[in-house]
């Protein structure tokens, strides 16, 4: 283990020995097939879409396989059907004529609003949020009216949702970047948020306001200390706000947010926040957060954990202070790996996932100047960083073959083929979208085994938003928060993958939103697995629909 990994770095290493496979392996080889999978889009539009340009992931035609919304700024947003095959070529095809096909898009994120099995989607825009309800097989219908959604008429960067407890529809929460009517917009013009909870089981009541706001580019709700009621966290965009930093909510169903403060632990960040990704890392039952910000990017781990905790309820309450760990771990990434340019790099979406299935987690950081600022990188290419056995992560990028030089924004990563290799989308402004195919080794050879998880419950939570799923073998164990938000401008619904390095069997289980354990159930690895709540059998095969194809 290199010593500048440190104390922090030790207690990586430590729980990965404890918890992990023993060694990391080789990138993953990735090839741009946008052009061939019948991707044509590109983000464009004046200042007010430097930021966004994010890329929506979910099932809409109903077949397991991915399909694909991105965000046109001045152009129309683009919705994909997924045509592709198991393993094959990435193909997708355009829906003519949704009514999806908005301009003033600068995001969207995915969710089952009303729990019929079918995913809505949230937009968020320049003017009026639009909600769509799914109708199945890729048809939309707006739902603002009907489900008595405001969408206001603010600049929209964010969002993110929970299932409060008790309720049928969940808490949504549309984050606003920069006050455009404010007198001297834009700069310290920060708008407040609009927080829309359920009004009954079929609708919703009218936005309240949550502020201050801090110019917000990515939000999400995670339940950071694990006492079973997610906060709200959010990342904001230092080059307009006054006073401002990043920020946290305390979210008690009914009750007005809470803002955390130094008083309860929360330490003041001021960074240009464009993306947050969580993830366990360090595998001690928490979830942490990795910010992207321009200059240098972030890693936090909560304080005072213990080596091996779990975070069940009935321990002592945790305070909300972290430390930040990116250094130690070598992943500030602050300048361009690639292309000689030294000036500091941009970041915006960021994403945890296991790119070669060697059971360490690694991650994916969209990149690009946000238009001609000439004290940030021109050439700025994309990271993507391979997580080792001590903790720390290596670039890759080169040896993946992904490096480019557009302005990039929103990205996914996500198994658009289904063959358990995760694949990658990039939004770019003003360029065409990459699809980068996940072909492993190589010619399409399998890397590390793997299992891809959804869940299932009766009720408005279909998709079980707000528990855990963990995954072991043997000594090994992974764990997954399910959320809606993060990431800059645009999230996922749908396969949850797990690298389980060279598992063939492995056992699964759910903490449900309600802190209710599943039990653990076996399968085997390279398997698509859906989970169904209060059932006599728990664990039902979900191989790809490939073969009806």
């Amino acid at each position: 283990m290199s010593r500048r990994l440190g104390a922090i770095g030790l207690a990586y290493a430590v729980l990965g020995a404890a918890s992990g496979p023993a060694h990391a392996i080789e990138p993953p080889v990735f090839v741009d097939e946008a052009a061939a999978a019948g991707i044509e889009h590109a983000y464009e539009g004046g200042w007010e879409f430097f930021v966004g340009g994010g890329v929506a992931v979910f099932d809409c035609s109903g077949d397991g396989f991915p399909d694909l919304y991105l965000a046109g700024g001045s152009n129309p947003a683009g919705l994909y059907r997924n045509a592709g095959t198991l393993g094959g070529p990435l193909a997708f095809e355009a829906v003519a004529d949704s009514p999806t096909a908005l301009t003033d898009v600068l995001g969207a994120y995915p969710l089952d609003i009303d729990g019929d099995g079918i995913t809505d989607l949230a937009t968020l825009r320049l003017g009026e949020n639009i909600v769509f309800r799914g109708l199945g097989d890729c048809g939309f219908a707006p739902a603002n009216e009907a489900w008595g959604i405001d969408g206001g008429q603010a600049w929209t960067t964010a969002f993110t949702a929970i299932w409060e407890a008790d309720q049928t529809l969940p808490t949504l929460v549309f984050g606003n970047y920069v006050d455009r009517d404010a007198p001297g917009a834009p700069w310290g013009t920060c708008h407040d948020h609009a927080l829309i909870r359920p009004d009954g089981p079929e609708g919703y009541g009218p936005p309240r306001r949550l502020g201050p706001g801090h110019c917000t580019l990515s939000m999400l709700f995670s339940d950071w200390d694990r006492d079973g009621v997610p906060d709200l966290r959010a990342s904001n965009d230092r080059q307009y706000y006054r006073g401002g930093h990043e920020q946290l909510w305390r979210l008690q169903p009914g009750v007005s947010p809470r803002a955390y403060g130094p008083a309860d632990g929360w330490r003041q960040l001021k960074i240009w926040g464009m993306g947050i990704a969580s993830h366990d890392l360090t595998n001690d039952g928490f979830p942490e957060y990795f910010l992207t910000s321009m200059t240098d990017n972030h890693l936090q781990v909560l304080a005072g954990t213990q080596v091996g905790g779990f975070g069940f309820r009935g321990r002592a309450e945790l305070r909300p202070a972290y430390d930040d760990v990116a250094f130690q771990l070598d992943v500030t990434l602050h300048r361009p790996h690639s292309g000689g340019d030294a000036m500091p790099s941009t970041g915006w979406h960021a994403e945890f996932a296991d790119v070669n299935n060697d059971g360490f987690t690694d991650l994916f950081v969209a990149k690009g100047n946000v238009e001609g600022m000439v004290d940030f990188a021109a050439r700025d290419p994309n990271n993507l960083v391979l997580g080792q056995a001590d903790g720390s992560f290596v670039e890759a990028a080169p040896a993946a073959g992904l490096v480019t030089y557009h302005r990039a924004r929103g990205a996914a990563v996500a198994d658009l083929n289904l063959d358990g290799l995760p694949d990658i989308v990039v939004v770019n402004r003003r360029v065409p979208a990459e699809l980068w195919r996940n072909t492993g080794s190589g010619a399409d050879q399998p890397m590390g085994s793997w299992v891809a998880v959804r869940l299932a419950q009766p009720g408005g939570n279909a998709h079980g938003v707000g528990a855990w799923i963990e995954v072991r073998s043997g000594a090994h164990m992974w764990r997954r928060e399910v959320t809606v938000g993060g990431g800059h401008a645009g999230g996922q619904d749908g396969w949850l993958h797990f690298g389980v390095g060279t598992a063939e069997r492995v056992e699964i289980r759910a903490q449900w939103p309600d802190g209710t354990w599943g039990p653990w159930v076996r399968t085997f690895a390279n398997q698509h697995v859906l989970i169904r709540r209060d059932e006599e059998t728990p664990l039902v095969w979900y191989p790809p629909p490939t073969a009806q194809r």
